[in-house]
């Protein structure tokens, strides 16, 4: 199975940076999509970005150009880096990853998250 764990939130002030890690381990062969969520402050969970093995980078139209999903596979770690951050950003983010079973199972894993705030 694999397990998620998210780090790099914290408070920043609008304009400001940040950028996200997201330790990958377990069956990490078995792993069809990565991708980070936010969820906003009594708001539903929203995609920021994802990744499909062996396609493009999926983004939010609302941070295209100013976020980026990348990973390193060595390391097997994700990242998001998040420049000009809004204070409507501020949210927990979630490390998300499908993870492929048994004939055509699929499951959602979610890390524990980490929260970002954004200050005006």
């Amino acid at each position: 199975q694999v397990q998620l764990v998210e780090s790099g939130g914290g408070l920043v002030q609008a304009g400001e940076s940040l950028k996200l890690s997201c330790v990958v381990s377990g069956d990490t062969f078995n792993i069809a999509s990565m991708g980070w969520y936010r969820q906003p402050p009594g708001k539903q969970r929203e995609l920021v970005a994802s990744q499909s093995r062996g396609a493009d980078i999926n983004y939010a139209e609302v941070v295209k150009g100013r976020f980026t999903f990348s990973r390193d596979n060595a390391k097997n770690t994700v990242y998001l880096q998040m420049n000009t951050l809004r204070p409507e950003e501020t949210g927990v983010y979630y490390c998300h990853a499908i993870e492929l079973s048994v004939g055509d199972a699929q499951y959602n894993v979610w890390g524990k998250g980490t929260e970002v705030t954004v200050s005006s």
